[in-house]
């Protein structure tokens, strides 16, 4: 968006330029008023991984742990995220979501989610399937979660609003800016990109998908590894759209990390429906053929890799028969939606979740920071990270005050 680099240093320099790292530089400029302050993003636009390849829920917050900053940051980040599509007449829709026992030993489980929800300050109710086929009329349960809180947006137009805001307020975004190496002399990262050398008194990692790596190569150590998960959607064919009107969701399996195939209207009336979860070759792996060497031995080496997959493996190889198989797909949707057949289902874009995994095989459940010697790191921000973005953004920002003072 800009071009040319200022010579002189920078008070903050942003890497990432996805929603939390153009989330962290607005508020970096909110809290430190006459900053000079810059993006780094090394694609050509902005938001084009985690942040534009999703499917567009403005969460509710209804499975985090009471107290957790995933609780805290996400019932901030709505709030804000509403106020802020509302300033910027981005179109938004609060369409609520379902989330359905299809199975009678499923019906105790939606219990105590029902009460963490209460606890995290939603407002929910447990509805039979009279109220279901009021809400939903095709979906197939026998109890269910309402959750009004829940909602959809484009998190594009969200990036881009935020950007020309950081470009009208003074700060500049380069795109296609890659970072490929650092120095630090004197109090000063001299940070050397495909377009130059810029140098920054902080440097903020919003790497997403390489935040741990860059992490390591600062000397923190992150005490985590990312391990990419493709997650794959299809959409329904035009003609079966009109079976959903809001968002679907399954039970979560609590011993699986991820919230299953669900169905969610989009604000442009396009059902997606997805995703799965399979392990990918490369931390950009959008296709199953893609691959790098150095992104798979990192996955492959790393001994907590292992201890998660090992203990999951049966439901890892089932996410696997899902992805090749269109039929074993439906069947899954099927469950919840049995008017949903394989030929309503077109192929549509993937995403790759940049998911932390700790040394000991368990899935980092919540967001988490780290900074020193003139890093911030924002390491593990996966779902529910671009509804919760703005509130992460003044989180990271507030800790900037140990590195700046």
């Amino acid at each position: 968006m800009t071009s040319g680099m200022q010579t002189k240093p920078y008070d903050f320099v942003v890497i990432g330029g996805g929603l939390v790292g153009l989330a962290t530089a607005w508020a970096l400029l909110q809290q430190y008023p006459g900053s000079s302050l810059a993006v780094l993003e090394k694609e050509p636009q902005v938001a084009a991984h985690q942040s534009g390849r999703n499917s567009g829920v403005l969460h509710s917050g209804i499975y985090y742990k009471k107290g957790s900053l995933k609780a805290q940051l996400t019932a901030a980040g709505r709030t804000a995220m509403l106020a802020f599509c509302d300033e910027h007449k981005i179109k938004y829709e609060m369409t609520g979501k379902l989330i359905v026992a299809t199975r009678e030993d499923e019906v105790p489980r939606l219990q105590p989610l029902y009460a963490r929800g209460l606890e995290n300050g939603l407002a929910l109710e447990i509805v039979g399937q009279e109220r279901i086929a009021e809400i939903e009329p095709y979906v197939c349960a026998l109890q269910a979660i309402w959750v009004p809180q829940a909602g959809i947006v484009d998190y594009g137009h969200v990036a881009r609003a935020l950007a020309q805001d950081l470009a009208q307020a003074g700060a500049e975004v380069h795109l296609g800016a890659k970072l490929q190496r650092f120095v630090r002399k004197n109090g000063i990262l001299h940070l050397h990109t495909s377009q130059g050398e810029v140098q920054t008194r902080v440097a903020v990692n919003c790497g997403g998908l390489y935040s741990d790596r860059l992490a390591r190569q600062t000397g923190v150590d992150p005490g985590l590894r990312i391990v990419p998960f493709r997650g794959e959607y299809f959409r329904l064919r035009p003609e079966a759209q009109h079976l959903v009107r809001g968002m679907v969701y399954p039970l979560a399996d609590p011993r699986f990390p991820f919230l299953g195939v669900h169905l969610t209207r989009m604000t442009d009336g396009e059902v997606l429906v997805g995703p799965n979860a399979v392990f990918s070759l490369r931390r950009e792996g959008y296709f199953s053929r893609d691959f790098d060497l150095q992104d798979t031995l990192e996955s492959l080496s790393y001994s907590g890799f292992w201890r998660l997959v090992l203990p999951n493996l049966k439901m890892g190889l089932g996410e696997l028969m899902r992805s090749g198989n269109v039929r074993v797909f439906a069947r899954d949707v099927q469950q919840m939606m049995p008017a949903v057949t394989a030929e309503d289902l077109l192929p549509a874009r993937a995403g790759v979740r940049a998911q932390a995994v700790d040394k000991d095989g368990k899935l980092v459940e919540d967001f988490r920071f780290a900074h020193g010697d003139g890093w911030l790191h924002v390491l593990n921000a996966p779902s529910p990270g671009a509804t919760a973005s703005l509130a992460i953004g003044q989180h990271v920002a507030a800790q900037a005050a140990e590195l700046v003072n």
